[in-house]
């Protein structure tokens, strides 16, 4: 892990080498990560930190907020030349009008996805209308064992019934924690995931028990050098949005942050070459 002192130089190289290359994930931030902070320090925080695409959740992007007050939002985003690329994880229901709301949201904002995870399947009828409607992708973000989407299993049965506009936010920290290989997953969905979570877990098992730890980036159990080397053959180009789950990253997220964007160019210019 290199010191934070030496953290800043490291970016910078990297990020001029991953820029330079023509069909690569991009780094974004889901704003869970920034819980503790106001939507404007989550903004100021991102471009500091040089990451232009923000995922947010619902305390800090609100679909039930006035316009008024989203356009605001999107004025101070401009003026620090972040965008929100999508809002997730979303709340949905089985109500479409009600659904109807994170894709004003969307549209005003111009985000081409929504993340979701539906606790009823039958709310996946209203979404796929609306997706086909707005032309804007909804992306099922998967959580651990016993969840509703923690099988990879479950999501391809949804996915073999829907439009193409139905995709996968993959979670690799979670998918990791539910017992699956995170490249194997990215290989078995094909060409459906759209977005993913870069997060990290370590699986522990004290007497017999599973024991989850989030990390840094790299540190966990996750299945990253051959995931990465998987996104560079497919040319995908989608975002990859820190995440983590632990209060304790949350409370200063910085240095979490900038080893996980060194983790992530690094990682990117390695298996380009």
């Amino acid at each position: 892990m290199p010191t934070i002192k030496s953290l800043p130089l490291a970016l910078a190289s990297l990020s001029i080498l991953v820029g330079s290359l023509s069909a690569a994930p991009k780094l974004g931030l889901q704003s869970w990560t920034c819980r503790n902070m106001s939507f404007e320090e989550t903004v100021e925080f991102a471009a500091a930190n040089g990451i232009e695409y923000v995922q947010f959740f619902s305390r800090h992007l609100d679909p039930n907020d006035s316009e008024e007050a989203n356009l605001k939002k999107l004025a101070f985003l401009n003026k620090h030349g972040v965008k929100a690329y999508t809002i997730g994880v979303s709340r949905t229901t089985l109500e479409k009008e009600d659904n109807r709301k994170l894709f004003e949201l969307a549209k005003l904002f111009g985000m081409e996805l929504i993340v979701v995870e539906p606790g009823d399947q039958m709310i996946w009828g209203n979404l796929e209308e609306l997706a086909i409607e707005y032309d804007i992708k909804v992306v099922v973000h998967n959580h651990g064992r016993g969840s509703t989407y923690g099988n990879p299993s479950t999501v391809k049965h949804i996915l073999a019934e829907r439009d193409h506009r139905i995709g996968v936010c993959m979670d690799i920290g979670w998918v990791t924690a539910a017992g699956f290989d995170a490249a194997a997953t990215y290989r078995n969905y094909g060409d459906r995931i759209y977005d993913m979570h870069l997060k990290d877990k370590r699986l522990d098992y004290p007497e017999g028990e599973l024991k989850l730890t989030d990390t840094f980036i790299g540190l966990g159990n996750s299945n990253y050098d051959e995931l990465f080397e998987e996104i560079l053959e497919d040319g995908w180009s989608g975002v990859m949005a820190i995440e983590t789950d632990s209060k304790e990253f949350a409370e200063d997220p910085t240095e979490f942050v900038k080893a996980a964007k060194l983790f992530f160019e690094s990682h990117v210019h390695e298996h380009a070459h």
